[in-house]
Parts: structure tokens; C-alpha cells; sequence
């Protein structure tokens, strides 16, 4: 079933003419390029990457056999060649000697994307000498020896080319050896051993790859994951070598997934363009393809949804496979229960806390200026996805929070649980998460819980978890307290407080609310004169009026508003409703 097909090729491949007596085809690892080069170049040459728009054709004169022909970095120089010993340059058409080593080599690998080139030294091959180049320059790296399973004798080259490979894996440099055991031995199966290449310093070896089986194999590496090809079962199997498996020894692994076949691709008779009236064909040779993992198929094959996490964020593009991962958990009937999520919010979260420290890091490097140097003020490049509160929000927990056949307590455990995992990395919580639990708490007449998750401070005070606490007030009359005591600690929200009180026309809550914070010599009387005003409630009114002349007294020995207030109008009203008696009347707020 093409459910389980995790590995796919590219859907637009390279294609290009088939070798013949006529036409010689080569390929530039580093371009990524195919050459075809038809009778020595006199008759064209065509050039094709996967990533040009146009092919590049040109011609050349027919100067003999081309054993080579490759382009620099950008197509700017061709270089080809027809001896064993000789290269052309453009401008003086010879090459310049910068550097020369002496050594004996039986064979060489090079890895364009580090600039490193891999020479196999020794009798038996099995001592590789690494170069590095860098603007121009050679420099020589620490040799190291790959332990081979038999030593021949008398001695004789037993490492060969087809049995190395070299690639960058998560950032870092690795030696893969394809490693069979004899027959004889206890443990006949193939394996693949990575030795690490640093920079700086000696080499070592890192991870055993368990193949499980013998027979011929083949090797890639696509974003990151190691595959490994297996040619008699036509089956593919992948390796992740951050992935390490509890019941084995340190740093050897087995395959993350059963092994798959690489998905079939089938390509319209008279080429890539699709023909409704032609049925397609199985493809053959002759064509460039680049190998893709598909997340999808995985999330079935690994049960466990914390290796799943952990396979699944240090993959490209695997954003909306994970969120819908976490929305199949919670609505679908993954029976794990609260620890599988917990286990699953944890993975995410701890990604999510180390992607903002170094965004932290890097904005505070930047506002610190150039004294603290160009390379602390790269911005961190992010190798793994990040699950942030906006994507569990919008794509897993708002629709989930809704589901009417699921029971609200446990929506209400799982949103306390992803709380909690944001908490426990120290991550603050934002407000509309808390909205979402206040809100199921509500609609299910949950105010215990409500109040015990406030008194003990599971739900974290803040300014807008204090206003929709506010709105609750006539749902639940102890929500106006609560909130005002949230105000009160969070200390500099005073004003918030007061504007929030009077836009919902709660005057004298508003004036409570100032006193017990001591702030009620300076405040504005207008400004409560005319909220209590817009209530229409004149003994509402009466009462503000009252308190403020009070206040004045104190405060000047003389009730009456001085000019600068601006409480002339008010003043008037007063006297027209209540009289003028009514201004010498005591009230207790």
C-alpha cells in the first residue's frame, strides 16, 4: 500500500540520454549535474541539474576521449579532461600547483559539501588520510584506520571504494563504513560503523548501524536519516543516529522503521509530461532522481509517540505532520492516556524552550553592539521544528476543546497537562490558553476547581486573566474578588484595574478598589462623576458625588471642586436632582 511507502523520489527528475558508442554521460557530485557528451563534445554537449531552470548546452572542439568534465560552483569554469595527467583553466587554459602531498593511494573519495577529500593509504586500503580545503588552501587532517572484520595475509587492499561513503549528518563530518562479517562468525550480518571527522582534533567512532542481513547494500543520506538500501529484498531501511535505543549498548541503533520499498514511480510513455490517453510505464535508467523521506507513512510504522517526537522534529518540513500527530492523539483513540501527552507536550516544549534561549541570546548579543564580536551575533539557525503556542492553539487544542463526545474533565486534564509542561521549561503561558481552561471550567459549573486553580496559583496572574475574570463576575459573584486580587499582586496595574471597573459601569468597585490600594487623594473625580453619570442610577451618582466632596474636605477643608477639575456640570445636576440640602449629607463608601 503506498501508506507505508516512507521513501519517494523527486517528482521532477533529470532526464537525459543513455551512454552509447556516441555519447559519454558523466556526474558532478558537487553541481549535482549530468553531462552528456556526444563525440568528444564536437556534436554538443548538454548540461542538466535539478535545480536549473534551462539546461546548458554548448560545444567544444573534439580534442580526444573526455575522461572528466566538470563546472565550478556558479558554471563560471570549465574544467575537462582527456589524460590521465592533464586539466584545462580558462584564462591561461593550464592549471596552477599550489600544494603537493606525497602519498601511496589505492583509491579517493571527495565530499563537496565539506570540502574534503578522503584517500585510502596502506596495503589493505584500510588507513584514509583526509584533506581540507578552504579559500585555496590544503590542509591535512588526522589519519585514522577502519578496523576491518578479517585481516588478510599476507596483507592486500581490503577496503574498497563501494564499501565508504562520506556525509554531513546533523552538521558534523562522518566516515560510513559498510561492514561485512564472514559467514563463519557469530553475527554474519552486515552492519555500517560512522566514524566522526572534526575540523580540529582526532577522529572517532560514534554509531554501529545493525543492517539485520547480509547481501549487497547501498547508501544515502536525505535530511539527516541515513538510508540504507538493500538490493536482493529491494527494500530500504533508515537509521537516525540521534535516536538511541534504551535496551542497547551506547550509540548503536536499529532501523527506526521496518524496512519499506521506495515508492513506485511511473513516468507517461513519451515523457514527463502527463498523457490522459497513455497509460504510464514503470521507469527505468536514464534518469537523475533525488530521494525524499514522506513523514506521513511514519506516523504508523512507530508506535511510540515519544520516538515518534523525537523522529519527527529533527525532520524537514514536519511541522503539520506532528500537530496532526498530537490531534490524533487526543481525539482519536490513542488509548495511552495523559502520560503518552504529557510525554509528547514535554518533547515539544523543551524544543520550543531551546529555540527561544537562543533567539534570547542572539538579541541580546545584538543589542549589545560590535564589542562582543560578528560570529555571537549570527542568528541560530533552527535544525529542528518548533511547536510554539500559537501552532497548539490553532491546530490541536482550540477544535479539541470543543469536542462534545469527549469528556471535559479529560479536555481539561489535557490542557492542564500542556500548562504544566510549558511551567515546568519555564516558558510563559499565554493568556489564551487560559482562557481555554477558564472557559471549560465555566461551561461545566467547575468553579471549585476554578477557584483552587487560582488560589494555589496554577493559572498564572496577569492582566488578561484578571479581566475575564472580571466578566465572570455575574456568572460567578467571587470571580470579581479574585480577579482584583490577581490585580493587586501583579502591582502595577492599578490604572488597568480602575479603567476596566469603570467601562463596565462598576463605579463603586472601582472607587473600593483605589481605596485599598491608597490611591484615591489624587484620582480623577471626574472621571468617576461621569461613569456614574452613564449608569443612570442617581443614587449611585449620589453616592460618588458625596465621597469626592469628602475627599475635598479633607484634603482642602472646603468640599466644594476646585476649576481644574472640571466637575461644573456635575455640580449643577447634582443640585438639580437632589437639591441644594443634599450637598451637606454624610455617606459611607
Amino acid at each position: 500500500m503506498s501508506e507505508e511507502h516512507y521513501l519517494e523520489l523527486c517528482e521532477n527528475p533529470v532526464q537525459f540520454e543513455n551512454a552509447s558508442s556516441v555519447n559519454n554521460v558523466f556526474f558532478d557530485e558537487a553541481n549535482k549535474q549530468v553531462f552528456a557528451v556526444r563525440s568528444g563534445g564536437a556534436t554538443g554537449v548538454v548540461v542538466k541539474g535539478p535545480d536549473d531552470k534551462n539546461s546548458v548546452a554548448f560545444r567544444m572542439d573534439d580534442k580526444g576521449e573526455v575522461k572528466c568534465i566538470k563546472f565550478s560552483i556558479g558554471n563560471k569554469i570549465l574544467a575537462v579532461q582527456r589524460t590521465p595527467k592533464s586539466v584545462v583553466l580558462p584564462d591561461k587554459r593550464s592549471l596552477k600547483l599550489l600544494k603537493s602531498q606525497s602519498v601511496n593511494v589505492n583509491w579517493y573519495m571527495y565530499c563537496p559539501e565539506t570540502a574534503v577529500i578522503l584517500l585510502s593509504t596502506t596495503a589493505q586500503g584500510n588507513v584514509l588520510q583526509p584533506f581540507a580545503f578552504k579559500s585555496g588552501t590544503m590542509s591535512k587532517m588526522p589519519k585514522f584506520e577502519i578496523e576491518l572484520p578479517v585481516v588478510p595475509k599476507p596483507a592486500k587492499p581490503n577496503l574498497t571504494e563501494r564499501d565508504i561513503a562520506v556525509a554531513t549528518i546533523y552538521g558534523q563530518l562522518y566516515v560510513m563504513y559498510l561492514k561485512h562479517h564472514s559467514r563463519t562468525t557469530d553475527s554474519p550480518c552486515a552492519e555500517v560503523v560512522l566514524y566522526q571527522l572534526p575540523r580540529e582534533g582526532s577522529y572517532k567512532k560514534t554509531n554501529v548501524l545493525k543492517l539485520n542481513t547480509t547481501g549487497k547494500f547501498a547508501l544515502n543520506v536525505v535530511d539527516n536519516l541515513v538510508v540504507v538500501h538493500h538490493q536482493s529484498s529491494q527494500t530500504s531501511i533508515i537509521f537516525d543516529i540521534k535516536l538511541r535505543e534504551p535496551d542497547c549498548a551506547l550509540n548503536v541503533h536499529q532501523p527506526v522503521l521496518p524496512g519499506r520499498s521506495i515508492h513506485p514511480y511511473r513516468i507517461p510513455l513519451t515523457g514527463l509530461a502527463a498523457v490522459p490517453t497513455q497509460p504510464p510505464v514503470p521507469c527505468e535508467l536514464w534518469y537523475l532522481w533525488y530521494l525524499q523521506v514522506k513523514l506521513p507513512p511514519t506516523v504508523n510504522l512507530l508506535q511510540d509517540k515519544g520516538k515518534l517526537m523525537d523522529f519527527l522534529l529533527r525532520r524537514r518540513d514536519c511541522k503539520m505532520v506532528i500537530l496532526s500527530v498530537c490531534a490524533q492523539m487526543l481525539n482519536g483513540g490513542d488509548k495511552g492516556g495523559l502520560p503518552v501527552v504529557a510525554t509528547v507536550f514535554d518533547k515539544l516544549n523543551q524544543v520550543y524552550k531551546e529555540y527561544l534561549e537562543a533567539e534570547q541570546t542572539y538579541t541580546v548579543a545584538t543589542e549589545s553592539g560590535p564589542s562582543r564580536g560578528s560570529a555571537a551575533r549570527e542568528r541560530p539557525v533552527r535544525t529542528q521544528a518548533v511547536i510554539d503556542q500559537s501552532d497548539m492553539y490553532t491546530h490541536v487544542l482550540s477544535s479539541f476543546s470543543e469536542k462534545k463526545d469527549t469528556s471535559h474533565k479529560f479536555i481539561i486534564a489535557v490542557l492542564m497537562e500542556y500548562i504544566r509542561s510549558l511551567n515546568q521549561v519555564q516558558i510563559t503561558v499565554q493568556h489564551y490558553l487560559y482562557e481555554l481552561v477558564i472557559k471549560m471550567l465555566v461551561q461545566h459549573n467547575l468553579f471549585y476547581m476554578l477557584h483552587q486553580f487560582l488560589q494555589y496559583h496554577v493559572l498564572s496572574d496577569s492582566k488578561p486573566l484578571a479581566c475575564l475574570l472580571l466578566s465572570l463576575e455575574s456568572t460567578y459573584p467571587p470571580a470579581h474578588q479574585l480577579s482584583l486580587d490577581m490585580l493587586k499582586r501583579l502591582s502595577t496595574a492599578n490604572d488597568e484595574i480602575v479603567e476596566v471597573l469603570l467601562s463596565r459601569q462598576q463605579v463603586l468597585g472601582a472607587l473600593r478598589f483605589i481605596r485599598s490600594v491608597g490611591g484615591h487623594g489624587n484620582i480623577s473625580a471626574r472621571k468617576f462623576l461621569d461613569a456614574a453619570r452613564q449608569t443612570a442610577d442617581q443614587m449611585l451618582f449620589y453616592t460618588i458625588f458625596r465621597f469626592f466632596e469628602q475627599r475635598n474636605m479633607r484634603l482642602r477643608g472646603n468640599p466644594s471642586f476646585i476649576p481644574g477639575e472640571h466637575c461644573e456640570e456635575h455640580v449643577v445636576y447634582f443640585k438639580q436632582v437632589f437639591g441644594e440640602q443634599a450637598l451637606m449629607k454624610q455617606v459611607t463608601v
